[in-house]
């Protein structure tokens, strides 16, 4: 029951992480912001996090293949905080927002840079800790 409860402490922690990129990049954004943008913005919000969240767990991957990290601690960081950071359903909203709203070379963009960074990201986290 405690490691639900900090796997879940460890996920509300994320999701506010994940909001506090979103929201400091809309800062960013309406600072920068000369004329009306197009409509929907491009989510870099989202790529971010997914590329933090995928290296971390590639991290956490390698340190648990090398029996650095337990499988609880595991759970609490990749499942809770890793987890509640990245965001499966706002990626594929945001690509589907971009296509519909004709925008379609920054939908594409937006599908292959998250799945690729990525990739790219837990890759590295692996190799950072010599499990690959």
């Amino acid at each position: 029951m405690m490691l639900a409860a900090l796997v879940g402490l460890g996920g509300m922690a994320g999701a506010l992480a994940r909001f506090a990129v979103d929201k400091a990049l809309e800062v960013l954004r309406a600072r920068r912001r000369h004329s009306v943008p197009p409509k929907p913005p491009f989510p870099g919000g989202t790529l971010v996090v997914n590329i933090l969240g995928s290296g971390g767990i590639g991290v956490l991957w390698g340190l648990l293949l090398n029996s650095t990290l337990d499988a609880d601690r595991y759970a609490v960081w990749a499942a809770g905080l890793a987890g509640g950071l990245t965001t499966f359903s706002t990626f594929t909203v945001a690509a589907v927002s971009l296509w519909a709203g004709r925008r379609q070379l920054a939908a594409v963009v937006h599908v292959v840079s998250n799945i690729g960074c990525g990739l790219a990201a837990g890759w590295l986290g692996l190799l950072a800790t010599g499990a690959v």
